[in-house]
This record gives structure tokens, C-alpha cells and sequence, in this order.
């Protein structure tokens, strides 16, 4: 997933590296090929999102991420203090090295070594807990993303409507027409949505 403690940065990317998605992706291009090269003829309207930015320019999207972000700089603070003990005694260990003897330096640094490990299964435990954070939030926003974007479709006449955020960074769409980009007309109506559950 996007978000982790040690380098915080909030980016949820929708499904990244799943194979049924790929193959979706390649399925979805050979069937707008075919649907390109038969619709030149029909005229079919076909119009174009991201998904992706749609998660994350929404009012919901941003209100989600903001209580993640809120949730990770937490956590961040508090692995941040532990990080500073753990410095803090291995940089006294080391200079005590000399002075004890060899058994209090074993003691001594098999305590060091505890207080490490807790320190790690902290860091793991917590981007888990993030993990599973995002997919609640994908399940709860993805298929509202989905729902608004087929409203859209139907309401403004188009036959068809591509995610382009999935190929975005892997070419699999190499150009699209602005004109059709129907992104921000989505987030304006998603928007409406999440606003009128309030």
C-alpha cells in the first residue's frame, strides 16, 4: 500500500500489481481497439476518468485521507520517540562497551536487542493497521466512485467510459482526448452525493 510510517506519504493506489486487474486492463484495451475502430463510423461518445484522482480530489476522498493522515502522524510521533530511545541506548551501550564486563555488556545489549525487536513488530503491527485502514476506505469509496461515474455516463450520453488512472503510469493508454475527460465532472457529482448523506 501507499501510506508507511517511516516515510509518510499518503497515496492509496487502487489495486496496483493485482493480475486480474492487468488482465482487465489488456482485455479492456483490445476491446477499444475494437470498439474505436467499429464506432468511427457510429460516432459513439466514449469518455475518460481517474479514477485515482477522483479518490483523492473528492470531498470524501480528502476527508478519509485526512483522518489516515491524522492516524499515521500519530503513530508516526509516537515510533519516532521510540526510534530516539533506541539511538539513545545504543549510543550508550557502545560507550559503556569498555567499561563493563563482558557478561553486564551481554546483559545489556540482549536488553538492547528485546527493545529492538519490540520496536520493529511496532512498526510492522502499524502499517498492517494502516493496510487494512486503506482497503475499508476502498471498499467504502470505490464503488461509490463507480456508481457516480455510470450516473455520469448515462445522464451526458456515453457509450463507454475508461478509468485511465490503471494505466496511467504502466502506458497501457498511451493518449486520450482532454475534451472527453469526464474526471472533474465526476468529482463535482460524487461530491453531490457524499454531501447529500450528510
Amino acid at each position: 500500500m501507499g501510506i508507511h510510517y517511516r516515510d509518510v506519504h499518503v497515496e492509496i493506489l487502487i489495486d496496483k500489481g493485482n493480475k486480474d486487474m492487468k488482465k482487465s486492463v489488456y482485455l479492456l484495451v483490445a476491446v477499444l481497439l475494437l470498439v474505436f475502430s467499429a464506432s468511427a463510423a457510429a460516432a459513439d461518445k466514449i469518455g475518460f476518468v481517474d479514477v485515482k484522482k477522483i479518490f483523492f480530489q473528492s470531498d470524501a476522498g480528502k476527508k478519509e485521507l485526512g483522518v489516515v493522515k491524522a492516524a499515521v502522524e500519530k503513530k508516526k510521533a509516537i515510533l519516532k520517540e521510540r526510534e530516539n530511545k533506541l539511538r539513545n541506548l545504543r549510543a550508550e551501550l557502545d560507550k559503556q562497551r569498555l567499561v563493563l564486563t563482558k557478561e553486564a555488556y551481554e546483559k545489556k545489549e540482549l536488553d538492547y536487542q528485546g527493545k529492538f525487536k519490540d520496536y520493529k513488530r511496532l512498526v510492522e503491527d502499524s502499517n498492517e493497521e494502516l493496510a487494512r485502514q486503506e482497503q475499508l476506505i476502498k471498499k467504502r469509496l470505490i464503488p461509490e466512485i463507480v456508481k457516480t461515474v455510470k450516473k455520469t455516463g448515462k445522464k451526458e450520453g456515453y457509450s463507454m467510459i475508461v478509468d485511465i488512472s490503471s494505466g496511467q503510469y504502466t502506458g497501457v493508454l498511451l493518449y486520450h482526448s482532454e475534451t472527453n475527460d469526464l474526471t472533474k465532472t465526476v468529482i463535482k457529482e460524487y461530491n453531490k452525493l457524499y454531501h447529500s448523506k450528510k
